[in-house]
């Protein structure tokens, strides 16, 4: 009983994917909680999306594709502020304008050159796929990512709650936001060979959504959604071994139930206060 439990241990190439879920998920995490405060959910989603002719024009040029992705993630950014600063357009339509016509020319430059590189590996991951080296770029990543955001979640944090304050009391907002698209840029990037990039939209969304229904106060909120990422991540790929799934979208479904079960508690436990507070009075 104990071997059959501990086989997926047993070969490389899960242990690789095991350690690579938790780099992927821990930044991932992390990040999630400021973009749900801040309602830049929909921005995760254009980021993901536009990355996809940065990896295509960086395969053609025959260098990194982390470079590509990075590249065409901040392209996405900067023009979707641009033309939101610029224009009547609220940012929720630029952000759809914007990403899905690099989404579109992404498509079409993949399909306009030859190559052994699957589709599938770039929108869905290859996370049994991964070599050491990809581990390696990511653990970078992750440790960058996680630095930033614990060095400068006050700033952050208030950003996402009063942006105007923030640029009362003197705080670099424009940089500050700028810096926070930078590290989503980059923490798709180290996404990218695990869950690929449709699948890197929930695992930004879903952990900080659900630390949400559960925390009242920051710190607990933080320490709820990597708990929920790093856990639904860790899981989904022992699981998968056992089901004979794939990784990435096990970890999307475990981490979309551990939602639901949030969300169905704060229903009964708000039921709960409701109904003792209208009860009977005593004299």
């Amino acid at each position: 009983m104990i071997d059959t439990l501990l086989l997926p241990f047993a070969f490389a190439f899960m242990q690789q994917a095991f350690v690579i879920a938790v780099l992927v998920a821990l930044p991932m995490a992390l990040l999630s909680t400021f973009l749900v405060l801040k309602g830049w959910s929909l921005m995760g989603d254009a980021v993901s999306h536009a990355v996809l002719p940065g990896i295509v024009l960086a395969y053609m040029a025959g260098i990194s594709l982390a470079i590509g992705a990075f590249a065409a993630g901040m392209i996405c950014a900067i023009a979707t502020g641009f033309l939101k600063e610029n224009s009547r357009v609220k940012e929720d339509t630029v952000m759809g304008v914007v990403f899905s016509g690099m989404f579109g020319l992404g498509i079409v430059l993949y399909l306009s050159i030859e190559t052994d590189m699957h589709l599938d590996h770039i929108l869905f991951g290859d996370m049994l796929g991964v070599a050491w080296a990809d581990v390696a770029e990511s653990a970078v990543i992750a440790a960058l990512v996680c630095g930033l955001l614990m060095l400068r979640r006050r700033d952050l944090l208030l950003l996402s709650f009063d942006e105007q304050h923030a640029r009362a009391i003197g705080l670099p907002v424009r940089l500050l936001h700028y810096g926070l698209l930078a590290v989503l840029s980059l923490t798709i990037v180290g996404a990218l060979k695990a869950v690929g990039i449709i699948l890197a939209i929930a695992m930004l969304i879903t952990p900080g959504a659900t630390a949400f229904l559960l925390a009242r106060r920051f710190g607990p909120m933080m320490a709820i959604s990597v708990l929920v990422g790093v856990g639904s991540s860790f899981f989904g790929v022992y699981l998968s071994f056992f089901i004979d799934s794939a990784p990435a979208p096990t970890i999307v479904l475990l981490m979309t139930a551990t939602f639901i079960a949030a969300f169905i508690r704060t229903r009964l436990v708000a039921a709960r206060t409701q109904g003792a507070s209208s009860g009977p009075v005593g004299v």
